[in-house]
């Protein structure tokens, strides 16, 4: 089920390789079934044409604006950052929930419990599965792009859901 960029690519200074590796061991427990779990669950829910991605610490392996390690909090204290690209999956958030309208959401999370009622059942699920917040999010792929590639954080394209059309852009 779980894809990857171009598994040579370096983004951030890490490589998909790293990436995947951080996301296994950091937030499941080292056991990649888990991750496969993770991802059919998301799998049952997002339209056809959804690239469904992780970016934060989970990934890196520490916290953007401290550099704190993943979980120096605590176990379970890290949260994972879940977005969903496409047009698709920006259908699930209400006019109220969007940094950009129709272009990159706010993220679904314990602060903003409301702005995507369809998706709170998955967030729960995804939740108990990992035992730590899940925050999810939705972008086209032009903000996932310039956060990614021009900004360089890092994110790990967990996988894309075939069929369906979409308009990214």
């Amino acid at each position: 089920m779980t894809d990857s960029n171009d598994a040579g690519s370096v983004q951030g200074g890490l490589s998909d390789e790293a990436k995947r590796g951080n996301v296994v061991r950091l937030a499941f427990g080292g056991q990649p079934e888990r991750l496969e779990t993770f991802c059919r669950a998301i799998d049952e829910v997002i339209p056809p044409g959804t690239i469904v991605v992780l970016r934060g610490s989970a990934v890196t392996g520490h916290r953007w604006k401290d550099q704190a390690p993943f979980d120096a909090d605590g176990p379970g204290t890290s949260d994972l950052d879940l977005t969903l690209v496409g047009s698709g999956g920006l259908l699930f958030f209400k006019p109220s929930g969007f940094f950009v309208p129709g272009v990159h959401s706010r993220p679904l999370s314990a602060d903003d419990p409301d702005i995507a009622p369809d998706l709170i059942p998955l967030r729960e699920q995804l939740m108990a599965m990992v035992k730590r917040p899940v925050n999810i999010q939705a972008s086209r792929d032009v903000v996932l792009h310039f956060r990614g590639d021009l900004l360089g954080q890092p994110y790990l394209v967990l996988f894309e859901k075939p069929g369906g059309t979409t308009n990214n852009r």
